[in-house]
């Protein structure tokens, strides 16, 4: 009894944090208000489920009346178990729709074997929702992206994009008709993991873009849980970061007027010493110790 009694606190604390992240982030970049149709897009995974789940128990709980619809993508993959989630959506009484598109089919035709299919496939899904958001008069579209997909990105761009470039919490569609919202974007994975294991969830695995060894976004990943399990507390310190830019001491010259060299109320920054104590930099780098000067270096 002990232990299903520490079981169930446990489930209850990640209930109310999961909750709270997602409540903080809807009110942080303003992605829900009064009279929204909010088009839940669901594909089978942890993710989606968690975040249709909160977004119940939030929307219970919510001052202003918002609906919820969820929509499936069954893009035509050979063995899709088609029926898990309509039989799942009736139980809880969602209002669901499923829309068929064999997109698997014209990513298999068009990739090479061996070669990435996640960029062509989530393009053509995109097309897809944005098709069905607009039928069913949808003012948001939910996507189930968390924290650690949002900084996986990030690097993926700076490392092989050559970019600064994460995925926004909230962002308008190019033809302006669409917004995407991001409820999970303050989530971790591990907590969303956990989650889907104390709802038991359905799970559907992807066999497409999920299946493949060589993505560049699984070695991000490995990468990233090494530097966590290492360092606790760099993830945090990295998410943080993307919400605490400092165009002016950058070097893209359309955020700031360089010629105008406006003044700035990080000067030290500008002279190039750094925020940290030695001791904070030793902290999170321990090989820098051996390398740390007695005394620092005079600026000139």
């Amino acid at each position: 009894m002990r232990a299903e009694e520490k079981a169930r606190l446990e489930g209850n604390k990640l209930d109310k944090r999961l909750c709270r992240l997602v409540g903080q982030a809807i009110a942080d970049f303003d992605m829900i208000g009064a009279g929204d149709r909010v088009m839940v897009c669901l594909s089978g995974g942890k993710d989606s489920y968690g975040m249709l789940d909160i977004l119940l128990k939030l929307r219970q709980r919510s001052p202003v009346p918002f609906e919820l619809i969820a929509v499936n993508l069954d893009q035509g993959h050979p063995g899709f178990p088609s029926e898990v989630l309509p039989n799942y959506l009736r139980a809880l009484g969602v209002p669901f729709q499923i829309a068929h598109q064999d997109t698997y089919s014209v990513v298999k035709r068009t990739i090479p074997e061996g070669a990435t299919m996640c960029s062509l496939c989530s393009r053509l899904r995109r097309g897809v929702l944005y098709r069905l958001a607009g039928e069913l008069g949808a003012t948001r579209i939910a996507l189930g992206h968390h924290r650690d997909d949002i900084l996986e990105t990030f690097f993926l761009n700076l490392f092989y994009g050559g970019k600064l470039k994460a995925m926004p919490a909230r962002l308008r569609s190019d033809d302006g008709k669409h917004v995407l919202i991001r409820p999970l974007a303050y989530v971790s994975e591990s907590d969303l993991e956990a989650y889907a294991q104390l709802r038991g969830f359905p799970i559907i695995p992807c066999d497409l873009c999920g299946s493949q060894e060589n993505l560049q976004r699984k070695q991000l990943k490995l990468m990233l849980q090494d530097w966590q399990q290492r360092f606790p507390g760099r993830i945090e310190s990295m998410f943080n970061a993307l919400g605490r830019v400092v165009p002016s001491h950058l070097m893209d010259r359309g955020l700031h007027d360089f010629a105008e060299a406006a003044g700035t109320a990080d000067e030290e920054a500008a002279f190039g010493q750094d925020e940290f104590a030695p001791r904070q930099v030793i902290q999170l780098y321990p090989a820098a110790a051996s390398l740390a000067p007695p005394v620092a270096p005079e600026i000139i």
